[in-house]
This record gives structure tokens, sequence and C-alpha cells, in this order.
């Protein structure tokens, strides 16, 4: 999807823009007007009107991804404490899994709600894995898992603010450009007027 498919292009290579595509995934590059005049006399573009409402149709397209992207990078800030805490609880039951004693603990029912558990050593622990699914898996393959589950999640959150940067970048430049041609519509206006005001 093109971001303003008859706009002027500013100068620069195009194995940048191609790869700076690949780095954002699905998010268009708003081009940056550079001259107004001639991008308005591009076919296509015949009132300002119709070029501000195509710009603010990008906009708000930008405006639906920044919210697809804070959701989706909310959610992976809620999941990385939690893959972090389950993790040390493993550490802990690999550390206990040879003792004979059992490992004494709270066990969470529901919101503020707990109650007492007596845990016997094991070297066997059930994890959820969404959906309403939960596998058994031995202590060290489930530490192996979160691990690169963690991994795979700290990178994603990166990834995602990486891409929201890019967004703000990309509200900046449709903003301006839209200024620029409400700005040359204004006074292309005020010229036509002042010129039939003294023909």
């Amino acid at each position: 999807v093109s971001v303003l498919p008859k706009m002027a292009t500013t100068s620069g290579s195009g194995d940048s823009n191609a790869a700076l595509s690949r780095k954002h995934l699905g998010i268009p590059q708003a081009i940056f007007v550079e001259d107004v005049i001639a991008f308005m006399k591009q076919p296509g573009n015949e009132t300002a009107d119709l070029v501000l409402k195509r710009l603010d149709e990008q906009y708000q397209k930008y405006k639906f991804m920044e919210l697809n992207l804070s959701q989706k990078k909310r959610r992976l800030k809620s999941q990385i404490p939690e893959i972090k805490q389950t993790l040390e609880i493993l550490k802990h039951m690999q550390k206990k899994k040879d003792s004979t004693d059992p490992m004494e603990t709270m066990f969470l029912l529901a919101d503020n709600l707990y109650a007492k558990a007596s845990v016997p050593p094991t070297d066997k622990v059930c994890l959820w894995l969404g959906a309403n699914v939960m596998l058994e898996y031995d202590i060290d393959e489930a530490r192996a898992l979160l691990e690169k589950n963690l991994t795979t999640a700290t990178r994603n959150l990166e990834g995602l603010e990486d891409d929201l940067d890019f967004l703000r970048d990309q509200f900046t430049t449709t903003e301006v450009n839209m200024a620029r041609v409400y700005n040359w519509d204004v006074k292309r206006r005020s010229s036509e007027a002042a010129s039939k005001s003294t023909a």
C-alpha cells in the first residue's frame, strides 16, 4: 500500500527506501512534499480538498496502526514479567528437585485469594500455553522454552517500539504535508481573489 501514490519523492537512494519498508513491514512511508506547486500539478491532485482528504485518510490509517501496535506493546509488557516470574519459580524448583523436603508456597486461586500448598520435589511442571491449553514438561525443557519465549517477547517489544517511533515520524510528515497543501491553497485563493478584484 502506497502512502500517497501521486506524491513527489524526495531525493534519496531507492535501496534505503526498500530497506526501510522491509524494516517496518506493513507501515507505508509518508513522502515529504517539498515542492507543493509541482505536487499539485500532478495528475490526481486537481483540488486541494481532494489532496487534503487523501492525506487525512492516510493520517487516520496511521492512527489505527498506532492503536494496534500500542495494544500489542501493552500485551507484551504484561507478558514479559510473567515469563520472568515463571522462570524464577522454575529455577527454584530445579534447586529443590533433588531434596526430599516438600516446598511450601502460596497458590493463587483468584485475585487476592491464596491457598497454602505443599509441593513435593518433582522434575515435571505444567505450563499454560494459552487458549486453555496446558502441557506437562520436564523442568529443563520448560526452562528452555520460557527462556526462548522471553527472548522472543523482548525482541518483539523492541521491534514494536521501533515501529511506533517510525509511525510518529509518519504522523509528523503527514501533518506537515497537510499544513503545506492547506497554506498553498489559502495563498492561491487569496491571489485569485486579489486578481479578480483588480480585474
